[in-house]
């Protein structure tokens, strides 16, 4: 007898057994249940996800001669005829290798006959997004106003590439990615059911590898029964099976990149490629650890985000330290981009030398990040007393300039010294063009009232200058301090550091319990 796959083997029956998806399937329960049919429904996610299982589940239960609380009965001929993939009224198209207008006019042709038996014809579309623009334009009509008998179940993994003509016209469902502990406790059942020893970090590994996909994980289980046929399944050989490194290597490797030691990187890459590693395997392994140690930075070292045994956690936590916000934001990034390009690249490892070399060397890079990593390198050497030069000429550390101390009015010292405070948290909150515009600026106070936001580069400038960046800053100033604040842009061609302190007039006089005369 043929081997079956396991993703197959175990796809649900029934949509009490569909796992991570229980919004959706309780949705369609209650459909079925009131008979609020819909005449066509959109199945959006990542794959793995559960999409397909549920179209072929919900075309079971709408024609069930004795469907159930969970769905289809699975035992009725007309259930059984659909499971074997023999009935005539429920048509499963492949979208990627039938996408052309023909195609669509062949489903126009079957949409005139009615279900011979059962009570509906319902057509699954597969990765719909592939369809050609005048495939979608020959379906409009039907997927409008089919006849009472006829459903229809798209299912895309790209739904920006649906139109808005097709997408207006179907009850939308998105699939969220299923969680590690969901995708684990369903690994540890199955493995019961197959009579498979593994352990628990075995188990916990391939679920945070299928990121977020069932099928994934199931398929990585499959390969790691079939290497080691009837042995147990341990950690080391999940790790071995599934090109992963050991979390020591990737200390090795930050080490290597936050110290600029090129020799030492590209031997870790090395030692990976002559170990049998899959780069673009290894690529993602190093995002995970990057990962983690950015949420234990992020969140004063709490660890309940992260998955790991606690002497490994113990060592992020060093890592987290030693390393800044900015610069791991840089990193994940870039590494980000880089597990894009090897999906497509033929020469896997000169992109990851070549990025990994571009990681140690920030001044080839002109974002925030990339900056603000050279300028904390610049800064430390200072305070050792190193002179950090850019050529063969010596060049002296400029001495810092004496404290300006700027008077204010109370009323503007107040919101100046509030804002300048949030300002971070504020750029954030905007969001979209202006939030990250205003990333790059610097605030200032206006003696009259309001802030000047202060930008030390022309693009920037331009953008940050425009109507609507400046409207949506306003606005969102107003709306969080209830009050009008006046913003000015200006633009600056030369950064200088200031010594800059900032107090209120008010304060001044109580003090010295004198009056202050201030010149204009």
């Amino acid at each position: 007898m043929a081997y079956t796959a396991l993703y197959r083997k175990f796809r649900p029956s029934n949509f009490d057994e569909v796992v991570g998806q229980e919004a959706i399937t309780k949705t369609l329960k209650n459909q079925l249940k009131t008979g609020r049919i819909s005449h066509a429904y959109l199945f959006c996610g990542t794959r793995g996800t559960g999409k397909t299982s549920i179209a072929k589940i919900m075309a079971r239960a709408l024609n069930c001669e004795h469907p159930t609380e969970a769905g289809p009965c699975n035992e009725c001929p007309t259930c059984k005829s659909i499971l074997n993939e023999t009935s005539i009224n429920v048509v499963e198209i492949d979208a990627a290798s039938n996408n052309g207008v023909d195609n669509i006019r062949d489903i126009k042709e079957q949409v005139q006959y009615p279900p011979t038996f059962g009570k509906y014809k319902v057509f699954i579309i597969d990765e719909v997004h592939m369809l050609s623009s005048g495939a979608f334009n020959a379906l409009l009509k039907t997927l409008e106003e089919p006849p009472q008998y006829v459903i229809f179940i798209l299912a895309t993994t790209e739904v920006h590439k649906i139109p808005i003509t097709v997408l207006s016209r179907c009850q939308r469902y998105d699939f969220k990615r299923i969680s590690m502990d969901t995708i684990s406790q369903r690994l540890k059942e199955l493995c019961k059911a197959e009579g498979v020893d593994i352990e628990d970090r075995a188990v916990e590994y391939i679920a945070k590898a299928a990121d977020g996909a069932m099928r994934d994980a199931l398929s990585l289980l499959d390969e790691c029964i079939s290497f080691l046929q009837n042995e147990k399944i341990t950690f080391d050989a999940v790790l071995d099976i599934l090109g992963a490194s050991d979390i020591s290597i990737f200390n090795s490797l930050l080490d290597g990149i936050m110290t600029g030691n090129t020799i030492d990187v590209l031997n870790i890459l090395n030692d990976a490629v002559v170990d049998g590693k899959e780069i673009g395997q290894f690529v993602t392994d190093f995002l995970w650890y990057l990962r983690n140690i950015l949420i234990l930075k992020s969140t004063q070292n709490d660890s309940t985000l992260v998955d790991m045994s606690q002497q490994n956690l113990q060592n992020l936590k060093e890592k987290a330290g030693a390393v800044s916000k900015e610069t791991l934001m840089r990193y994940i990034r870039n590494l980000s981009e880089l597990s894009n390009k090897l999906k497509s690249a033929t020469q896997k490892r000169v992109v990851a030398e070549l990025e990994f070399i571009r990681l140690m060397t920030p001044q080839m890079e002109e974002n925030l990040e990339s900056v603000l990593e050279r300028l904390s390198k610049l800064e430390s050497g200072i305070r050792v007393g190193t002179v950090i030069q850019n050529s063969d000429t010596p060049k002296e550390v400029p001495k810092p300039k004496e404290e300006e101390v700027i008077e204010l009015p109370k009323a503007t010292y107040d919101d100046f010294m509030t804002i300048k405070k949030d300002w971070n948290s504020i750029v954030e909150h905007i969001g979209g063009k202006a939030g990250s515009v205003y990333k790059e600026a610097e605030v200032e106070p206006i003696k009259t009232g309001g802030i000047n936001v202060v930008f030390y580069n022309k693009m920037y400038y331009d953008m940050g200058n425009s109507e609507r960046t400046v409207s949506d800053l306003h606005a969102y100033l107003s709306e969080k301090y209830g009050k009008d604040i006046a913003i000015e842009v200006s633009l600056r061609e030369n950064k200088v550091v200031r010594n800059t302190r900032y107090v209120s007039i008010d304060e001044i006089k109580s003090v010295i319990n004198t009056d202050i005369i201030i010149e204009q």
